[in-house]
């Protein structure tokens, strides 16, 4: 199936006019300009992008990955497919022991049949003083016992775990969890900046919703934000969804660490795609009001109700560049850089890589999505 499109993002690259060539779900050959052979489909006066790869998200459509059922996720993965993201890490909060390994078990058998590309655990090894919607009576020290029982649930399915460096045993931690082959994040965290430099040397290469929920800057204690902006080898999330940071934020740490250390998260919770109300991260009450989730009863911000399209928008709109530029950059941080961070192989669409894409239409809205070489259903959106 050959496409052609007005333009095309290869996700480092910007094509124009672009076309594409699609066989057995992946990407054949692509380029600019006349394709070598005429058009199976002419999508129009589009942008083509890479598909989003959402490495931070709790649920979505009403539904909670924490609740670990196949109606669940399902409702989440098909809420967030129709919103443009192709690959998905279901994210996990803080549980106890027993109901954590239930829902490791429980997801990996999600990702072995395809529904879901891995497991974050965020949580339970955090700091209490910046829980945000975590429960902090569930927080806990990092012990080998319990990271080896969870290892051996997963087989092989948890990508990403986020990490306070400050928690007793956290270092010998993240040792045995990148040795397994898993990403850490710093995150959650009241570290000083020498505790989260500690963490890096120690093989952390990701900062967790960078500023929320996260020690903020001193002009004596750089703390875990400079931290892990000055390390070349931190991939920083950013939730650039109009809630969680200032449009200025963005615009200085993308500039600050140039266009390949940042990834764009939502950090969506089960109220995405659904109306005001009450619902649940984990076992927290959240309650949505005007499409903003707090923990019940308070101002403290629980996750968000963004897409990634909507983060792609707020980041085309305020990175500060011509919008040729900016949606250039912003297709990188939504793709590229966090299926690097993640390890995942042929991030983008290049040859070889799986033909996994975004029509985008003159307003960034989702107008078709391809995933695996198969048009995705709009009915979910």
């Amino acid at each position: 199936m050959l496409l052609t499109a007005d333009a095309l993002i290869t996700g480092a690259d910007l094509l124009r006019p672009g076309w594409i060539d699609v066989s057995d779900g992946r990407v054949r050959a692509l380029g600019a300009g006349e394709p070598p052979r005429p058009a199976d489909r002419d999508l129009g006066r589009v942008t083509v992008v890479p598909g989003f790869v959402d490495t931070h998200t709790h649920g979505g459509g009403g539904g909670s990955f924490s609740v670990a059922s196949e109606a669940d996720t399902s409702a989440a993965v098909a809420l967030h497919r129709a919103h443009g993201t192709t690959t998905m890490i279901a994210s996990l909060v803080t549980a106890s022991p027993d109901d954590l390994l239930r829902q490791v078990a429980a997801l990996a058998e999600n990702v072995r049949d395809g529904l879901i590309d891995g497991i974050h655990l965020e949580g339970p090894w955090l700091s209490t003083m910046r829980c945000g919607a975590h429960q902090p009576a569930l927080m806990r020290d990092p012990e080998p016992a319990e990271i080896d029982r969870l290892l051996s649930a997963a087989a092989g399915t948890i990508r990403m775990v986020t990490i306070a460096p400050e928690r007793t045993g956290a270092l010998a931690a993240i040792r045995r969890l990148v040795d397994a082959g898993i990403v850490v994040a710093v995150g959650h965290t009241e570290a000083t900046y020498e505790q989260t430099r500690a963490a890096i040397a120690a093989g952390a290469t990701v900062g967790t919703h960078l500023f929320n929920a996260m020690r903020p800057i001193d002009r004596r204690e750089p703390g875990p934000v400079i931290a892990l902006l000055e390390d070349a080898s931190v991939t920083v999330e950013l939730i650039t969804d109009g809630v969680h940071l200032d449009p200025a934020i963005y615009r200085h740490v993308a500039r600050s660490v140039g266009p390949d250390r940042v990834s764009l998260i939502t950090d969506a919770m089960a109220a995405t795609g659904m109306s005001d109300g009450r619902y649940h991260l984990g076992p927290v009450q959240v309650d949505v009001v005007d499409g903003v989730a707090f923990v019940g009863g308070t101002d403290t911000i629980a996750g968000s109700t963004a897409t990634m399209d909507r983060v792609v928008r707020f980041a085309v709109a305020h990175c500060g560049l011509v919008r040729e530029e900016a949606l250039l950059l912003a297709a990188r941080q939504a793709s590229l850089n966090p299926a690097r961070a993640m390890g995942f192989p042929s991030a983008g669409l290049i040859p070889g890589a799986a033909a996994d894409l975004v029509v985008l239409d003159s307003d960034l809205e989702v107008a078709a999505v391809m995933r695996r070489g198969v048009w995705e259903p709009r009915s979910a959106s």
